[in-house]
């Protein structure tokens, strides 16, 4: 049984791809419309932390960076990366980071005299938030270049896939795909749905439970390796159903992070406490999750809005 009080949706996405057959399924359904190209027997996990030494002659300060998950496999004979980059939030940076970890991960590997060639590198941004992705997907989207120097400055893309518009008839592995279509249906409200009785992993089923915030939703699930998919859906919307009964249930969450908030942070904003206020459930359980990573209202405003 996994221990969820330290879980977040990062630690849950990573947990679950830290599994070759998981990683390699999802990634062959993304990039190669489901074509078996990347074998989960031939994935080595991939050492990412990556430093770099700055020195502007006044301070040296040591950039790290390291990524989610990371393999290294042959693609036709040819050794390359592959990693996803878990994303809760829509992050606005996304491209330059995306950049950043490859270019520090390039110039590590030319201080490898062993290397006659460069390794290529292909990240996947799995994106798990409730909102539709409307940050660039490419460096060129930042600028207005002139007409004159389009041709000389240099693009760099990025391939961000949001786990609701996901296509999971092309995922080979049906654990994989019971996974995604877990954290679709919650997203949907749709509980009671899957219409087809399936079995599904148990842990994998409360790692999209913390993915989509409902974690405190679930009552009392089955125990086993195993549970069918549509009993716990069906607990989990039971436990929607008891929240949407008692709305002061609710108001008391709202208190008891108001409280909470003010403990950590002295006071909170009169904007705050509304934001706290037309929250939806969903986020208040996100907040009380992260509660303890929160340092500014700026931290609280990017999980409830």
């Amino acid at each position: 049984m996994i221990l969820t009080n330290n879980l977040t949706p990062d630690s849950a996405c990573r947990t679950f791809f830290s599994n070759d057959i998981y990683f390699a399924s999802f990634s062959n359904a993304i990039l190669f419309d489901g074509k078996q190209v990347i074998r989960p027997e031939r994935l080595v996990r991939y050492e990412n932390d990556m430093s770099l030494i700055i020195d502007d002659t006044k301070s040296a300060e040591d950039k790290k960076r390291r990524r989610d998950i990371v393999v290294k496999t042959d693609v036709d004979g040819v050794c390359c990366l592959f990693s996803i980059e878990h994303q809760s939030t829509i992050d606005k940076n996304m491209v330059i980071r995306c950049g950043n970890y490859e270019m520090l991960e390039y110039l590590k590997q030319l201080k490898n005299k062993k290397l006659k060639r460069l390794v290529p590198q292909v990240i996947i941004v799995f994106y798990t938030g409730d909102k539709k992705w409307n940050t660039p997907l490419e460096l060129n989207d930042y600028f207005d270049i002139p007409e004159e120097l389009k041709e000389y400055v240099n693009d760099w893309k990025i391939k961000v896939v949001d786990v609701k518009e996901i296509d999971t008839s092309k995922i080979k592995d049906e654990q994989t795909r019971y996974f995604i279509e877990a954290i679709q249906e919650m997203y949907k409200g749709n509980f009671e749905g899957l219409h087809r009785r399936i079995k599904m992993n148990r842990d994998n089923f409360i790692y999209a439970a913390i993915i989509t915030g409902s974690l405190d939703l679930i009552r009392d699930l089955p125990e086993g390796d195993e549970i069918d998919m549509c009993e716990g859906m069906e607990r989990m919307a039971e436990g929607f159903r008891n929240e949407g009964r008692s709305e002061g249930k609710l108001e008391e969450k709202r208190s008891t992070l108001k409280e909470q908030l003010e403990i950590k942070l002295g006071t909170i904003s009169n904007n705050l406490e509304l934001q706290l206020t037309n929250a939806t459930l969903e986020k208040l359980n996100i907040l009380t999750r992260n509660i303890f990573n929160i340092t500014n209202e700026e931290d609280v405003l990017k999980i409830i809005n």
